[in-house]
């Protein structure tokens, strides 16, 4: 599987940030990228690094909409799949969405994030309803994947949760910015969670500096044995391409052993408990 990663800031000009994903949507496609993902909320600026206000909230967007169906049309003609990430409306709620479009423009479904945090800069509890699809796993026509957005991505149930699913690669729309965490953590929590659940881990990270967050990129893509394959750079628009060999995932130590042996007769109690 041959994945891309769209490293892009977003603007106020909601149309323009949407034209700017075609074109690389469009430029991975011709580089060969087989899956090609986007960071989240990523043709839109990061409406949460503000208080949420009726005037935000309206911004959010139906599922399927204008911008899921030029892109199902755009996966079709060039046969990829796109994990995207939107601010959803559904009726009279709000999610932080990412739907996937397999390679003959068919959306297979939608993940939505589960857990939603609070805190200066990243006030999401007033923008989105916690997500309601679990943590569902895609058969595409390149293979098996997953979506962490963002916050999801700290919690080891979730991550697990995939892997037992069958995902063999894990993609994490993300908007991470300068300062927010010491240096390294990202890489290493994720380097971490891909050796103990035995699939790829593709984390694609927003840029540019908006009022209030600077975002720092540094996409990665680790493997299934943990180790980092390859990174963007930091402050950089690029489109990060990565080729995976999915035969890492079933020769995995996760896959072989871990998985393999769990006990969760033994501890699914504790779990509830908690």
């Amino acid at each position: 599987m041959k994945i891309a990663l769209v490293q892009q800031r977003a603007t106020q000009d909601r149309q323009a940030n949407r034209q700017r994903g075609f074109q690389a949507v469009e430029e991975a496609a011709e580089k060969g990228a087989q899956v090609i993902c986007f960071s989240e909320l990523a043709f839109d600026p990061f409406y949460p690094q503000e208080p949420a206000s009726p005037e935000k909230l309206d911004l959010a967007e139906p599922i399927p909409g204008p911008t899921t169906e030029t892109l199902a049309s755009m996966a079709a003609e060039l046969g990829v799949v796109l994990v995207l990430n939107l601010f959803e409306r559904d009726d009279d709620r709000t999610y932080d969405t990412s739907p996937v479009i397999d390679a003959d423009g068919r959306m297979l479904g939608s993940t939505r994030m589960i857990h939603i945090t609070d805190y200066p800069c990243f006030h999401e509890k007033g923008y989105y309803a916690p997500g309601d699809h679990g943590a569902p796993v895609y058969t595409t026509a390149f293979g098996s994947i997953g979506v962490a957005i963002c916050y999801d991505r700290h919690y080891p149930e979730y991550m697990r949760a995939l892997a037992l699913g069958g995902a063999e690669v894990v993609f994490i729309p993300q908007a991470g910015s300068s300062g927010e965490w010491p240096e390294g953590l990202f890489e290493a929590e994720m380097q971490a969670a891909a050796f103990q659940n035995g699939f790829f881990i593709a984390l694609c990270n927003r840029v540019g500096s908006e009022p209030r967050l600077t975002f720092t990129g540094k996409s990665f893509v680790c493997a299934p044995d943990g180790h980092m394959i390859d990174q963007a750079g930091e402050g950089t628009e690029e489109i990060l391409l990565c080729d995976l060999d999915l035969k890492q995932v079933s020769h995995s130590p996760a896959r072989r052993l871990f998985l393999r042996d769990r006990r969760p007769e033994l501890y699914s109690d504790w779990l509830g408990l908690v």
